[in-house]
This record gives C-alpha cells, structure tokens and sequence, in this order.
C-alpha cells in the first residue's frame, strides 16, 4: 500500500501476499489490511495507491485486478521485472469497471 498526503506518495507500506496462488494474484488478508490501514491513518497519511507486480504478463490490469479494484479513490501501480517491459511501474484509476491510465511524475 502506497500512502501520503496532497497527492504525492511518501511511504510504502509492504503486505503479504495471502492468495492461494501467489503467482497468478494477490490478496491482503483482512486482518493485516486493518492493521496497514490503521498504520497509515496514525502516520497521519491517506491511502493513495495499491501495488502489486504481474511477473510474466503485461503491467496492465486484468479481469481480475478490475473485479478486485475496490478502493476507486486511489492508484493501482502494476509492476513487471521482465527485463524487455517498456514501462516497468504502470499506474492505472480503476473505477466502476473503467480503466484509464495516469501518469507517474516524480517530485
């Protein structure tokens, strides 16, 4: 989970990959996600995106990531480690099934 404030992410916040498959999706259990939430909140941050990585397809959401977008108000960053990715860190809006690209800048 990506945190910050006035829409410029300062801290990362690192969550175990829960899902049965951990290769092909991923799943915070809910538990730790309270507990990164509560962090987040007490660091006097907001929540302003999600990360994960697609290890051998393309960094763009799937039907799955769209299924599972349930935080509208934030970023989804999707990342490859392949080695020929044009664009390692993508990041998308996802809301109501709609899917449009952002653009990351760095400050």
């Amino acid at each position: 989970m990506l945190a910050g404030r006035d829409g410029v992410i300062t801290r990362s916040f690192p969550a175990t990959n829960a899902a049965a498959v951990p290769a092909t999706s991923y799943e915070i259990e809910p538990k730790e996600l309270f507990q990164l939430t509560r962090a987040i909140r007490d660091a006097g941050l907001a929540l302003l995106g999600i990360y994960h990585s697609h290890p051998i397809g393309k960094n763009e959401p799937s039907p799955r990531d769209m299924e599972q977008a349930c935080y509208p108000d934030v970023a989804y960053f999707i990342i490859s480690p392949l080695p020929d990715a044009e664009r390692p860190v993508r990041a998308f809006a996802i809301r109501d099934g709609n899917v449009t690209e952002l653009e990351i800048r760095e400050v």
